[in-house]
Order: C-alpha cells, then structure tokens, then sequence
C-alpha cells in the first residue's frame, strides 16, 4: 500500500506533467544554438600558430613516413581517420609533387575543421590548396564503395610493404 506522501508526490507529478506544456511558450530557456546573426565573434581566441615551413632537402621515403604519420595524429578523430584511410590508399604513389600538395594541406591550415569541411565539400575549397590532391581527397571522401571507415587503420600494412 502506497503511503499517503508518496501518493501525494505521485499526483504531483502528473499535475506538473500536465501543466508543462502550457508554460512552455512563456519560459525562455537558454542554450547554445551555433553562429547567429548579431554574433560579433568578439569572445574567439585565435591561437597562432608558427607557418608551415616547406622541406625542400627532405628525401622522398622521409617525407612520406612523416605525412603517414600526421595524417594519423590530427587534432580530431574525423580527419585521423579520413586522412589516415587516404594515406594509406594513396600515399606511396604519390608524385613529389603531389606528396608536397599533401604536405602543404595537412600542414598549413591552423584549423582541422576548415580540411574537413573542404574534403567533404561543405564550404568552398581554397584557391591555394585546390590541385590534384584536393581532387583525389574529396573523391575518396564520397565513399562511393561504400567501406567502412570506423577507425585508423592498423599499421599491419607497412610491415607487409618493407617485406
């Protein structure tokens, strides 16, 4: 048998419940809706960072370990995996000319989301990094054959490679 005050608390509830959504409209309430008209972007920090410094005397099996291993250690888990995936299907046949696009992408722009959002083409790329790789990026990042891209892959692959 239910005590009286938990009936009473019971009762209330459900009043309460069924209140609610008359006073909807009339509470305001508060959260974080993104980027809005009169957003002065006045509180963004912008944090510099040093200039990409192009490698010009880097050998060609240097370089392609070093982008192997900035394209797995990205600022966030989306790009890690997309670059990582694309580092692995195209990397070691990459041109030095197309190894210095890759290098200049991956390295240069201070915001990981800005190479996310033009790899997948939600904002327009910039002139700069426009080219063949940008191409071969946002082609792989259709994922027309539908793969699973879950995570990094593992680095099994290299050993079977220096074999």
């Amino acid at each position: 048998m239910l005590s009286s005050v938990v009936a009473r608390r019971l009762v209330s509830g459900v009043c309460q419940a069924a209140m609610r959504p008359a006073f909807t409209g009339l509470v305001s309430s508060r959260g974080y809706r993104g980027d809005t008209a009169d957003d002065t972007r006045g509180d963004l920090i912008e944090i510099p960072l040093p200039p990409w410094d192009e490698r010009p005397g880097e050998a060609i099996d240097i370089k392609k370990r070093r982008l192997l291993y900035e394209s797995r250690k990205r600022g966030m888990l989306e790009n890690c995996i997309l670059l990582s995936l694309f580092a692995k299907r195209y990397l070691n046949t990459m041109t030095a000319s197309q190894l210095h696009q890759y290098d200049r992408l991956i390295n240069e722009p201070s915001n990981d989301w800005d190479i996310y959002y033009w790899a997948t083409e939600a904002q327009p790329t910039p002139e700069v990094y426009q080219g063949e790789i940008m191409d071969m990026l946002q082609e792989f990042t259709k994922n027309r054959d539908q793969e699973q891209r879950l995570d990094a892959p593992s680095l099994e692959y290299l050993e079977k490679e220096s074999q």
